[in-house]
């Protein structure tokens, strides 16, 4: 009997020596993303990270593909379920605010002049009533990835250094079999990818025009150069035949299987294509426009707080949220996605200037644009349809345009005149 009771007890002891040991508050916080592997390996190291440094916190990842995320989102946060911390592209952020998914970051832990005064300020987008909604851990501008074979091939030697030669050089490289139909593309195109943001930011802007009015609420492009820039982007495919917009599906499908020469995409490409065996690219700055003119689009992923963290699982949000935008989870988003820190004392340094990868995209942050979109799908759809109305209907550039112009300001009245 006393064997038993002095087992009883030395296990009751045991026990609670363990429940001791063990945190006192641990909580679990879900984590939301979409399906991009780069990214979801850069989380993961970020999730260890920060689990050793708060062993009283598991943070779960879960992701999703891209055309179902917005849905799921959507779907869960008002049910109570889903993600605690979520990653979302910077211009869904009024449909987030607008439909509560979303909750302000603390102003004790997240000062509105500290922000302002350590990231870019394409993030002040972000700021809501004086409240900051989200912050990203990266940003990312527009480049010109070039297949380095293709070029060899075709006795190029160097990437296209304005509009004029981007179309020449794509010229040269572009195959087509004996029917006439592409067999590799010069160029690759797709308003549905990155076109739409190179267009609005960088093309228009180099053919003398501009997007929107300095408040944003104005659609402006309906210009003379927005004509021509309009003409220009239209003509890659009616007229000069260097590229097709549904060749192999996807503008980046074609030039990862080294049937594109040269492909305007955004920095967090650089991952994927590293792992991409037998391709031998390059990077360089977007060209100049007809006059000179230099410009680019620059754009981030944001993480935010949602209104379903509440309580212990809001504060170990807040927690997290200050770690995956400190400058030490910048680096590493920067060496495993591809993506610049968000803060230009990490992203504009001697060395990234100097990368043969990361220069060209760094350089541009410095002359870049950033669209303050009120609905950013439905923005982009408006582009899509304009070069469809050129190609599908022979519609002019002048009469599309104004077709655009007139679809968009209905997007943006429906946002602002509420």
């Amino acid at each position: 009997m006393r064997t038993f009771k002095a087992f009883t007890y030395a296990a009751a002891t045991s026990f609670a020596a363990l429940v001791a040991a063990a945190p006192a508050s641990a909580v679990e916080i879900e984590y939301w993303q979409y399906i991009f592997d780069a990214r979801i390996t850069a989380m993961d190291v970020l999730i260890d990270n920060f689990q050793k440094a708060n062993p009283d916190i598991t943070v779960k990842q879960s992701t999703f593909p891209y055309a179902d995320y917005r849905t799921k989102v959507a779907a869960a946060i008002p049910a109570g379920e889903g993600p605690d911390v979520v990653q979302l592209f910077y211009g869904w952020l009024n449909d987030y605010v607008q439909a509560d998914l979303i909750q302000p970051l603390p102003a004790a832990n997240f000062p509105a002049d500290k922000i302002e005064a350590e990231f870019f300020p394409m993030v002040r987008a972000m700021k809501i009533d004086g409240n900051y909604m989200a912050l990203p851990t990266a940003v990312r501008s527009l480049a010109l990835f070039y297949n380095k074979r293709m070029f060899a091939e075709a006795g190029l030697t160097a990437p296209p250094a304005n509009l004029d030669e981007l179309v020449e050089m794509a010229a040269k490289m572009t195959t087509k079999d004996g029917a006439g139909n592409i067999t590799a593309e010069g160029l690759t195109s797709g308003m549905t990818a990155q076109d739409h943001h190179w267009w609005r930011e960088v093309v228009l802007r180099q053919f003398g025009g501009a997007p929107y009015s300095d408040d944003n609420k104005t659609v402006t492009y309906n210009s003379e150069g927005g004509v021509k820039a309009l003409q220009f982007y239209a003509d890659l495919e009616a007229k000069h035949g260097v590229t097709k917009s549904t060749f192999m599906d996807e503008p980046q499908a074609a030039f990862k299987a080294g049937r594109a020469g040269m492909h305007i995409d955004g920095s967090f490409r650089i991952g994927a294509l590293k792992d991409t065996r037998g391709l031998d690219w390059g990077v360089a700055e977007l060209p100049a426009g007809p006059d000179g003119t230099k410009s680019n689009y620059a754009s981030y992923w944001v993480n935010a707080i949602t209104t379903k963290a509440q309580g212990e699982k809001y504060d170990a949000s807040v927690k997290f949220m200050e770690y995956i935008t400190s400058d030490e989870a910048m680096q590493i988003w920067l060496d495993t996605v591809g993506e610049l820190p968000a803060k230009p004392s990490a992203a504009m340094t001697d060395a990234n200037l100097a990368d043969p990868v990361f220069g060209p995209f760094v350089a541009g942050l410095g002359y870049a644009n950033t669209t303050v979109f009120v609905d950013e799908s439905g923005q982009r759809q408006v582009l899509v349809d304009a070069i469809s109305r050129m190609m599908l209907e022979g519609q002019s550039a002048a009469d599309s345009l104004a077709a655009a112009a007139t679809a968009e300001q209905v997007i943006l009245d429906g946002y602002y005149k509420k």
